[in-house]
């Protein structure tokens, strides 16, 4: 039993294929880019935007890896939060939604270029939250990739010990990076271990399940900071794309494309 009616998790279902139809799109209008991101952390982004869990415009939402913002864009359309006719210039020249998030990102509160840096500053918000004794809740957006930075891990103890409880940290796990799968570029595991360590309060979910992240996301922390590590696979567990393809930066032929599309579809339908 999930203890969700079931139309609420089919609604968050369907906004995943959408948001992922909507990132295969935009990647289809250079034919190449960051569609593996939003194929992982389509569902992540559906339940966190489309359940109420973070209030947009309200809470603060810290993207650290920015090239993941492909599927910031794809649940902002969905939700009315920009217009969806920017989908159509994503990543062009002089266009509003770059590639790679920037300063220019609108509704991001901070966007990272160099990784390992969102979770510093979402501290900085959550530290200004309680400065101001308000109901904002902090959302920091981290790749798992990011864990091999040394700066996560400074700013995940100093977190702990303020027990900043109006934050909370997403990573998601899909073992992806530039240079190959995070697991053969550096061990980062035993990740929930790790940040248990750190003081942190820590739900390890299947990120490709809705339920299984409502209910991650509503956990008590008990007064500690709390971090979803969000289990994913970077194609999205989808069966339209061949072995051989680098889900990290892909490259979106027409043929490849109609098939993922398809594939969308029927999940969507």
């Amino acid at each position: 039993m999930t203890g969700y009616p079931t139309t609420r998790l089919e609604e968050l279902r369907r906004l995943a294929a959408q948001i992922r139809l909507n990132a295969v799109r935009m990647v289809g209008i250079q034919g190449f880019g960051y569609l593996g991101q939003a194929l992982s952390a389509g569902d992540i982004y559906a339940v966190l935007f489309g359940s109420g869990i973070l209030r947009p415009q309200h809470d603060r939402f810290v993207l650290s890896p920015g090239h993941y913002v492909v599927v910031f864009y794809a649940v902002a359309a969905e939700l009315g939060l920009i217009e969806r006719r920017e989908l159509e210039s994503y990543g062009l020249d002089g266009a509003l939604l770059e590639a790679i998030s920037t300063e220019r990102t609108p509704l991001i509160d901070l966007c990272c270029g160099s990784l390992g840096q969102g979770l510093s500053g979402a501290i900085g918000f959550a530290l200004a939250s309680r400065f101001a004794n308000d109901d904002r809740r902090t959302f920091a957006f981290l790749s798992d990739g990011e864990m091999e930075e040394g700066q996560v891990w400074e700013a995940a103890m100093f977190a702990a010990h303020h027990k900043l409880c109006q934050l909370v940290a997403v990573i998601d796990a899909n073992n992806s990076q530039v240079d190959g799968t995070v697991a053969s570029v550096t061990s980062i595991e035993p990740l929930a271990d790790k940040w248990r360590a750190f003081g942190w309060h820590v739900e390890e979910v299947d990120g490709h399940d809705v339920a299984a992240l409502l209910a991650a996301f509503s956990a008590s922390s008990q007064g500690k900071p709390l971090v979803v590590i969000a289990r994913t696979h970077i194609l999205g567990r989808m069966k339209s794309f061949p072995p051989t393809v680098d889900g990290h930066f892909i490259k979106l032929e027409p043929e490849l494309e109609a098939a993922v599309i398809a594939e969308l579809q029927d999940i969507h339908a």
